[in-house]
């Protein structure tokens, strides 16, 4: 009981110390799992391990097959819940980059780790190239905390994100369709009989995982499901997919809860949020635990196996040549600069999947004496912790380095995707700022997507939006809805991790009628709440330019802007091209020759330009007389 409790406590404090320190959890969760598994061997009297998953093949708190079938189930669970972020949609605009990066990308890890793991250790061809089918995987557990705190250019941090998410089912997949070539018949090569386990596997993984997706679907959509056992329903059926299918063709079922999950993800489903939220606790849940087990089930004999020169080579060539390699062939004819190649040729770290079906089969082949099955978990787990302690400490260094770092994050997080956001929004677009839109509307962020812009469904009450790597250049917050709560509480939670050039909010109805109570934050002017911002945008749905001359200038036009409630200015363009949000204290601005005041609503007419313009004229003379 102590050592569970332990290892759950363990888990979850290595999950803390990840988000923390800001690296991927997989990094502390394996250094835990190896401290009280094989290490703690040389410091016990006895030589026995504080954690024992395994002991003499039927003792320690797995015995048996208990620690290979909660390895399965908890990786069933977790490529379950990553097949419901991918997003039909999404993949077809990530761009042909990523498209080939999981194609071309895959096939060149695939035979250059292969080819490398052979003759650097001189294992069989066919562990060698199950070893390269578990490194193709990235995964987005290790990749977001990464790139979240380095501020990047937006398609490159896209792309390493898109990557991670998309290629995880296809690792796997092609890890599976490996360690079943290597199964039949006792692991001689390939004949007729693995042709037919291969069909089978295919036939059997969509088979379940298409038709039970569908039939939760139907279940959920005609509320036959109760909500209060939703998510444990859809585990349920989860858990039994991958063993039915399993029970059918071995193996299959990794593939048919991928499929499945792939499938509900692209359904339009009520409560897929609800269903993501617990997947996604569960997975934090049993990655915790697994990871921890999984080390701690190493013993020290295979860690001396790869404890040597070799394996620093091995990693060198995986890391240093195949990964640039597989990321140059895939840029070709991109658009992609040489150093945005080279930062995302370095950025390349294994994640969960790779080291839990490593450990899953490497079990499994050692204990059906298959030659050379012992490196595959200890090689794997080298990776994986090579990679994510390279990427986590040189990551920031390298976009440095190679000059993908940006220095003045300019993107703007717009809170509220209405009429009047995407009106702005697609005015910032339009003059090359990066613009990010975030709703709890569908139908509003449905709206800005059909305009080109990045828009993101979500709630800011939300936690998981700071971990959004689309975010990664925004500097400005500008929160713009009608709820006066959603506002304040947008720029008092962004204001750290977004707004460091600026958050600004719409002031209520309550501070437009009391000016003294115009807040810092004041987004346009003191006169101008959500109410009126709206009713503009609906009569005179347009945004103007103007030069201005001076700032007297500037100032005439706000005050003509205070007695004509259809022009309301919202920024000052500098002649650069940079935007400077105007705040309620719109006096505050400063203005230089070949500015441009940027207005939302009906057209200055040319004669009132120029009395402000002989306005200011006329004062000037004044000044000059004395």
């Amino acid at each position: 009981m102590l050592e569970l409790a332990s290892i759950v406590i363990l888990g979850i404090l290595a999950q803390w110390l990840a988000w923390k320190i800001k690296t991927p959890a997989i990094l502390p969760l394996i250094l835990i799992g190896l401290l009280v598994g094989p290490l703690s061997t040389l410091i016990t009297e006895d030589g026995s391990k504080w954690v024992e998953p395994i002991w003499n093949g039927s003792e320690g708190l797995f015995p048996g097959e208990s620690l290979f079938y909660f390895v399965s189930l908890a990786i069933s669970v977790i490529l379950f819940e990553g097949g419901l972020t991918l997003r039909r949609s999404e993949v077809g605009n990530i761009g042909p980059v990523i498209l080939k990066l999981i194609s071309v990308g895959t096939l060149v890890t695939f035979l250059g780790a292969g080819l490398a793991a052979h003759f650097v250790f001189g294992l069989t061809w066919q562990i060698s190239f199950l070893f390269s089918a578990l490194i193709i995987v990235t995964g987005p557990t290790v990749i977001s905390p990464i790139l979240r705190n380095i501020p990047l250019r937006v398609h490159v941090s896209s792309i390493l994100k898109w990557e991670g998410i998309l290629i995880d089912p296809i690792g796997a997949l092609i890890s599976v369709l490996m360690f079943e070539f290597i199964r039949v018949e006792g692991g001689q090569d390939f004949t007729q009989t693995a042709l037919i386990e291969f069909g089978k596997i295919l036939l059997f993984g969509f088979t379940f995982g298409f038709t039970f997706a569908h039939l939760l679907g139907f279940l959920i959509r005609k509320q036959i499901i109760p909500h209060y056992l939703l998510n444990v329903f859809i585990l349920a059926t989860v858990l039994g997919v991958f063993v039915l299918a399993d029970i059918f063709a071995h193996e299959s079922g990794l593939l048919a809860v991928v499929i499945m999950g792939m499938v509900m993800g692209n359904q339009k489903l009520p409560n897929i949020k609800e269903l993501l939220y617990f997947k996604e606790s569960l997975s934090v849940l049993l990655i915790s635990i697994l990871f921890i087990l999984l080390a701690a089930n190493i013993e020290i004999s295979e860690l001396l196996l790869v404890f040597n020169w070799n394996a620093l080579i091995l990693f060198g060539i995986v890391a240093l040549l195949v990964r640039p390699l597989g990321v140059v062939l895939s840029s070709l004819g991109s658009g992609l600069k040489a150093n945005e190649i080279a930062f995302i040729s370095w950025v390349g770290p294994r994640g969960i999947v790779a080291a839990g079906i490593a450990s899953l089969f490497g079990l499994r082949l050692t204990r059906e004496g298959v030659e050379g099955a012992e490196y595959i978990t200890p090689l794997v787990f080298l990776i994986v912790l090579f990679s994510v302690l390279l990427n986590a400490a040189t990551a920031r260094v390298f976009a440095k380095m190679v000059g993908v770092f940006i220095k003045d994050s300019q993107g703007i997080l717009i809170v509220g995707a209405s009429s009047i956001s995407r009106l702005i929004g697609k005015y910032l677009q339009d003059n090359n700022r990066h613009v990010v839109l975030l709703d709890n509307n569908a139908d509003n962020i449905r709206k800005a997507k059909d305009l080109g812009i990045d828009a993101i469904e979500g709630s800011v009450y939300a936690d998981d939006l700071l971990n959004n790597v689309e975010l990664n250049d925004v500097g400005y917050v500008m929160a713009i809805t009608g709820n006066s709560d959603i506002n304040k509480t947008a720029i008092t939670k962004f204001k750290k991790q977004f707004g460091e050039n600026g958050s600004f909010r719409v002031i209520t109805s309550d501070e437009m009628n009391n000016p003294e109570k115009n807040p810092e934050e004041g987004l346009f002017s003191h006169t101008d709440d959500y109410i009126k911002l709206t009713e503009v945008s609906r009569r005179y749905p347009m945004i103007h330019e103007l030069d201005l001359n001076s700032k007297e200038h500037y100032e005439g036009l706000i005050e003509i802007s205070k007695t004509d409630p259809d022009i309301i200015p919202i920024f000052v363009k500098s002649e650069t091209g940079k935007f400077v949000i105007i705040p309620s204290h719109s006096s505050e601005v400063e203005i230089n020759e070949g500015y441009q005041l940027v207005y939302l609503g009906k057209k200055i007419q040319k004669e009132e330009h120029e009395n402000e313009e002989n306005y200011e004229e006329t004062v000037e003379d004044l000044d000059e007389k004395g």
